[in-house]
């Protein structure tokens, strides 16, 4: 998932501000919570929490319309050596993009696995493998972009807290809460593991126009050098 700032927007009797500038407080859920600015986000120089480790590898994102982001993932049984590389390639592929969420979907990887990471500081790293939704409170509205739908970016209606049940990295199952953008973010991944869109909830003529858009630039792109490496889902077996 890739956000931008903007506005707040009124839902009900709460006003949703997606990104609010630095230091203001965003309320909504009964409690308050430090507002994002995804301007930090995307523009920290910070490494990822994993600098010097071994060296990661960016991943290649699909991009809307290519038919294997229709693809529904199905869940992950072998947690693994492999399952936590690609991990974190995720992560760093999520991170350059830049992003806050990313689905394995995303990198033709299709397994039931979402990272993702809304803090300003790179410092909130979440992995759900195999994610159930077992609980979704208060409907808001927030604007929405997609790392798989670059440069687009439209109002969705959501649940802005959801309960969820998943796996970690080490198969351990957790269960936690989740509010505001860390809510709208998860369900948004979630979607794509279901092979679906956030474009989807938006009228077909908006669709057709913003394929149109995407096909075009992508022909108006320079070519990608060729590489070596070793695709993704390779060594899960894709």
């Amino acid at each position: 998932m890739s956000r931008r700032v903007s506005g707040g927007r009124r839902s009900g009797n709460v006003r949703v501000w997606p990104w609010a500038p630095k230091g203001t407080e965003r309320r909504g859920f009964g409690e308050s919570e430090k507002a994002r600015n995804l301007t930090d986000i995307m523009m920290s120089n910070e490494l990822p929490f994993w600098q010097g480790s071994t060296p990661m590898a960016l991943l290649d994102i699909l991009e809307f319309p290519d038919p294997r982001l229709r693809t529904r993932a199905v869940p992950i049984t072998t947690f693994d050596a492999a399952l936590s590389r690609l991990i974190d390639d995720m992560f760093e592929t999520m991170y350059a993009a830049p992003g806050i969420g990313l689905a394995a979907s995303q990198v033709d990887v299709h397994r039931q696995l979402i990272v993702m990471d809304c803090s300003n500081d790179r410092s909130d790293p979440l992995v759900f493998i195999n994610p159930e939704i077992l609980a979704r409170e208060n409907v808001g509205v927030m604007e929405e972009g997609c790392l798989s739908v670059p440069g687009i970016f439209d109002e969705v209606e959501r649940a802005q807290r959801v309960r969820v049940r998943a796996k970690d990295r080490d198969g351990k199952v957790f269960e936690c809460e989740l509010d505001g953008i860390r809510a709208v973010c998860l369900q948004h991944e979630m979607d794509h593991l279901d092979g679906k869109l956030f474009v989807d909830y938006l009228s077909t003529l908006k669709r057709d126009r913003i394929r149109k858009k995407l096909e075009k630039e992508r022909r108006d792109r320079p070519a990608k050098p060729t590489s070596d490496e070793v695709p993704a889902g390779a060594a899960l077996g894709r």
